[in-house]
């Protein structure tokens, strides 16, 4: 068991994972992407450096985290559980913890579908955990392409049969589920049912699960029952959740979004890390206070 996943590779994951294996512990970083660096070009206010591309920033960074022992895996994380300690499971694997990191930053995947906003919470749902039970034995839909959305899937398949996946023009491979794949235009709702009009077709469900992109911060709150502020940011006290022993830090829980920031929440968000694990060995109790 790791005594922290960090769940995301940029600067305020990786100045986490730095300090904390400076303080002995073992610490193990998973990132997907390079976040939304990997768009801005040329970083040009960062202390020290004249000018570097945010792709470079990003890779040195990694490589300075790997020159340390710490291991950054390239995988994709899809969900959080809890058990006797944190669960952490992605596309390949699962990895368990007693603390994690959350240093996903903003990034969102938008659908640009008319009628999806007006139906959030009357029919469409952004977590299978929280609202598969509503529609067990019942026609559900969900729209994506991704692992993200393979992972919600799986959720869905225990309570319905009767499953319809919008990958919304991107083909998708290993899923026995009937597909729909073309573009999804537009959503409205007629007699209790969602109408999911396509560019060929209209289908009718009883909700849409929608799980487009990745997981990120957003994703987890809503998972995990993760308090978030009107914007959608994770809401933290001396960078802790509201659940003990998940933190986050960076673009997640907002403020200036800037790289210096996320660097600087990383360094505190170790150390408070660091107290919290110190607690729990002193104490004796396991990570989730059980």
């Amino acid at each position: 068991m790791f005594d922290c996943i960090v769940i995301g590779s940029g600067p305020s994951g990786i100045s986490a994972a730095i300090y904390l294996k400076r303080f002995g512990l073992d610490v193990l970083v998973i990132g997907k992407d390079y976040g939304t660096l990997s768009i801005n070009t040329k970083i040009e206010n960062y202390y020290g450096i004249e000018s570097i591309d945010g792709v470079d920033l990003i890779k040195k960074g990694i490589l300075q985290a790997s020159n340390l022992g710490i291991s950054v895996l390239e995988e994709e994380v899809v969900k959080i559980e809890m058990s006797n300690s944190f669960v952490v499971g992605t596309s390949i694997n699962s990895y368990n913890a007693k603390t994690v990191f959350i240093a996903t930053g903003m990034k969102r995947s938008s659908l640009n579908i008319k009628g999806l906003k007006e139906l959030e919470g009357s029919g469409v749902s952004y977590c299978a955990v929280c609202d598969g039970f509503l529609y067990r034995k019942k026609r559900i839909g969900i729209i994506g392409s991704g692992d993200f959305m393979k992972s919600e899937l799986e959720v869905l398949r225990r309570f319905s049969n009767d499953l319809v996946v919008f990958t919304n023009g991107i083909e998708v491979f290993d899923i026995n589920e009937f597909k729909v794949l073309d573009k999804v235009i537009s959503i409205n709702k007629e007699n209790d049912l969602i109408k999911v009009n396509t560019s060929s077709k209209s289908y009718e469900v009883n909700c849409l699960f929608v799980a487009v992109g990745m997981a990120n911060g957003t994703s987890f709150a809503r998972h995990l029952g993760l308090l978030t502020d009107e914007v959608g940011h994770l809401v933290v006290n001396d960078y802790m959740t509201n659940i003990p022993g998940i933190f986050a830090g960076g673009d997640a829980i907002g403020g200036v979004k800037q790289i210096v920031k996320a660097a600087s929440d990383g360094c505190v968000a170790a150390y408070k890390i660091k107290d919290y694990i110190k607690g729990l060995t002193v104490s004796g109790g396991d990570p989730l206070g059980q």
